[in-house]
């Protein structure tokens, strides 16, 4: 039976669909959720998807991270379950404490949408299993709450504890600190980053990469990954 990967649809979710796709592209079921539940349906693992949710008013993420669903989210996560939060779904976490720091303004102030080079620095997670750390992928950016911020004891503590999952490289789109693109909490199970995995799951629809073999399905690995957590677990 094909594992059953939730999607949270929140008022302002733009990429909820696009989630949904690559998870299918993966091999595993999407399932779609809806923020103002308290069933996640029996999911094997949960992604909080990209938009602009309640119009990130407050700040990004922040109403969302009080939705009705994200009880249940924060529960299954303490569990052990896989959790991923792409860009307005990084916000939720890092807005519900399940990832720590915070997300500001971009520093130039502007929208930025640009193909992002990353570097994988934590390979050990339920969604970055399948790369290698030190591996260079190529993701869609697309934000303006994307810069990353923390306190100096909590930079310190999530480099020495190697939760940084991913760094900008190259260019520092949004001025995040350190070029942190995404984190993972300390158990490994839940990640957020401000990139766009799931725009890069099949070749000649994503991002040109100077390795043709994987031009364009960088994204595919997370989801691959979880796959593979979820049959190991």
């Amino acid at each position: 039976m094909a594992a059953r990967i939730g999607v949270v649809t929140f008022p302002g979710s733009l990429d909820d669909r696009d989630a949904q796709r690559a998870i299918r592209v993966a091999g595993a079921e999407p399932v779609a959720l809806w923020h103002g539940s308290h069933d996640l349906e029996g999911v094997d693992a949960v992604i909080l998807p990209g938009g602009f949710s309640y119009g990130d008013y407050l700040r990004a993420g922040a109403i969302a991270a009080l939705a009705p669903i994200m009880t249940e989210v924060k529960d299954a996560a303490a569990k052990g379950m896989p959790v991923l939060g792409i860009c307005n779904g990084f916000q939720m976490l890092v807005e519900a404490h399940l990832l720590p720091g915070g997300l500001i303004r971009n520093a130039h102030q502007q929208f930025i949408r640009r193909d992002q080079k990353l570097v994988v620095e934590n390979a050990d997670t339920a969604w970055t299993n399948a790369f290698r750390k030190g591996d260079e992928i190529v993701i869609p950016l697309k934000n303006a709450d994307g810069g990353y911020t923390a306190d100096a004891e909590t930079l310190k503590r999530i480099n020495g504890e190697g939760q940084v999952a991913f760094r900008y490289a190259g260019v520092n789109p949004n001025g995040s600190l350190d070029d942190i693109a995404g984190l993972t909490n300390e158990a490994g199970n839940v990640v957020g980053l401000m990139p766009h995995p799931e725009h890069a799951v099949e070749a000649g629809f994503g991002p040109n990469t100077t390795d043709a073999m994987r031009s364009g399905v960088d994204g595919l690995r997370f989801f691959e990954s979880a796959l593979r957590a979820l049959q190991l677990a």
